[in-house]
């Protein structure tokens, strides 16, 4: 089957030029993966390895993504295609054709596009959406993912990324596309006036945005370094411009500040791994620096090392920990000033940890969880903006991802950039650093220790093996983990939950393939596919009294949860 899908690739008339030889060098492996199935949206759009084939990312799979998206923008009538769709891209291979692309395809179909000029943050492309009042957005970035992907991400006029129900209308458009090859991205000469080019006002005013989120602008900012990189992506401009408004000292890492698609000066752009830090560690310890902030390509997450007396000099801090020491200096800060509003909730997911909570409810915050992907977030905030209901402060996932202010409808690395500078400058002041203020939290309501380990399997074989894996977990009646008793079992795909031995319904989620156990210690564990990856994720949220406690039990559970289980 995939081989006849590849010939018809592999001859046709309107192939890319560019894809051809690539295809001509294919050995069966790489012809399969390419070919045994379609690409796919997942929690974040549609993402995936570049080059030819209908499972790669390319023009031809871009374009099919398009004239689903067209059709369904049509759907909605004149106006919708009058309000149009902003088009952002990030530093990645082929990123702005795509865009570009996008665009043109978009025209023939009489829509208009507000595209920018060159790279920016996926949060600014979330911003533009809400202030052209369009009907939708697409942003063309892989993320944290390595170089050689790209991948293709849609809002709705919310500047959300699209969640299940709309996406749902989105892709059987998108599968009712017979031709991917058939489609033509060559607009009239009218049709191009539909595309509209922007740049350094969107700029502006999403800058005068991000500045508004500040609770102490008047710090003393004089007694703090911190060293930034922006790992070749998107949050250079951005970050360094409002850190020079603000007046905070910093040192960026250049050899990272060029938007190079190949991220040539790191080993990763993902801070959720070390390699990503290590130039940026070198400089911090040359400038003594008291802060280390590492933003992914897009601009969307951000990770943060803080100095300390480690072997190593800083100890990074995992998405979990930053988000609980920014939840404690925002809710602080703002009950001190008397800025928390009557009904205030924090929203985050499912594969959070629970410390984040505890913090929210010591200053009256209510925390609603959400399943994993931003957009469901999103979701949440439009669904209480409209009701009054209640009034969002904060919403975070356990993977770098935070969103302080919700002018923008996606995770926003900028933003916390700015309020993990100002939150290290008034600790400072007060003779503590970040790492002390999340000791002081352990203190307080108990140690923590998050952690995630995931299995790569890639192709074909990979994501049968996956199914295989969730399919064990799913149907063994797991009493323990490691001889500690399991008391609560949550199934989000079949929507049940399992209690003292008592079955009844999971509500007030999408479905979606996650397992989670809870454990008679307080601590929890979580299974999921990768939205965006060939992974199988496993999450881990151990509690105990001390450090020790915690690492021990983490290891025992991570052995004990070993995937061989189910070999």
């Amino acid at each position: 089957m995939y081989k006849d899908v590849y010939e018809k690739w592999l001859h046709h008339p309107n192939l890319d030029p560019s894809y051809k030889e690539v295809l001509e060098t294919m050995d069966e492996t790489e012809m399969n993966d390419a070919f045994y199935t379609t690409i796919e949206f997942g929690t974040a759009g549609m993402r995936g390895l570049l080059g030819p084939g209908t499972n790669r990312i390319n023009l031809h799979t871009i374009r099919k993504a398009n004239v689903g998206f067209a059709q369904y923008i049509c759907e909605h009538g004149e106006e919708a295609k009058q309000r149009g769709i902003a088009i952002g891209y990030d530093n990645r291979h082929m990123s702005k054709e795509f865009a570009m692309d996008s665009a043109k395809v978009l025209a023939t179909y009489g829509i208009k596009s507000y595209v920018f000029e060159s790279l920016r943050p996926t949060p600014e492309l979330s911003f533009a959406v809400r202030h052209f009042n369009c009907f939708g957005g697409i942003m063309v970035t892989a993320s944290h993912n390595p170089k050689e992907y790209n991948g293709y991400k849609l809002y709705d006029e919310k500047g959300c990324q699209l969640v299940p129900a709309l996406a749902a209308q989105v892709i059987e458009k998108v599968n009712a596309v017979e031709d991917e090859l058939a489609i033509k991205a060559q607009p009239s000469e009218e049709q191009e006036k539909l595309i509209t080019i922007i740049g350094k006002d969107v700029d502006e005013e999403y800058y005068k945005n991000v500045l508004s989120i500040q609770l102490n602008p008047d710090v003393n900012k004089e007694n703090v370094k911190i060293i930034f990189t922006p790992e070749h992506g998107t949050a250079n401009i951005p970050v360094k411009e409002l850190y020079t408004r603000t007046g905070y000292h910093f040192v960026a890492v250049e050899e990272q500040c060029t938007p190079d698609p190949d991220f040539s000066n790191t080993p990763t752009p993902n801070p959720e791994e070390g390699g990503a830090y290590q130039l940026a560690v070198e400089y911090a310890k040359k400038e003594d620096a008291d802060i280390i902030l590492v933003c992914d390509p897009d601009a969307d997450r951000m990770g943060v090392a803080v100095k300390s007396e480690d072997e190593y000099g800083y100890t990074l801090l995992t998405g979990n920990q930053s988000g609980a020491v920014l939840i404690e200096y925002i809710f602080s800060q703002m009950k001190e000033k008397g800025l928390m509003p009557e009904h205030p909730v924090m929203f985050n997911t499912v594969v959070t940890g629970d410390l984040g909570e505890k913090i929210a409810s010591k200053y009256g915050v209510e925390t609603e969880k959400t399943l994993t992907g931003f957009k469901f977030i999103g979701e949440k905030i439009a669904k209480y903006e409209k009701s009054g209901e209640k009034q969002y402060v904060f919403g975070y996932e356990e993977s770098y991802g935070s969103l302080i202010k919700p002018f923008v409808r996606d995770k926003d690395a900028p933003q916390a950039c700015l309020m993990l500078a100002e939150a290290a400058c008034y600790y400072k002041e007060k003779g503590k650093t970040l790492l002390d203020v999340l000791h002081d939290l352990y203190a307080e309501f108990g140690y923590y220790e998050e952690s995630q380990t995931s299995l790569k399997l890639e192709g074909e074989a990979g994501a049968k093996r996956i199914q295989e894996i969730m399919t064990g977990f799913r149907t063994s009646d797991m009493k323990d983990v490691a001889g500690v008793k399991v008391v609560r079992f949550e199934d989000y795909k079949e929507c049940r939950i399992v209690e003292n031995g008592k079955e009844r319904e999971l509500t007030g989620f999408t479905k979606s393939d996650v397992l989670k156990y809870y454990l008679e210690d307080g601590s929890w564990i979580a299974i999921r596919p990768s939205g965006t990856e060939p992974k199988c994720k496993f999450y881990y949220c151990v509690r105990g009294a001390s450090f020790e406690e915690v690492q021990q039990k983490t290891n025992a559970y991570q052995k004990a949860w070993s995937w061989k289980v189910f070999v």
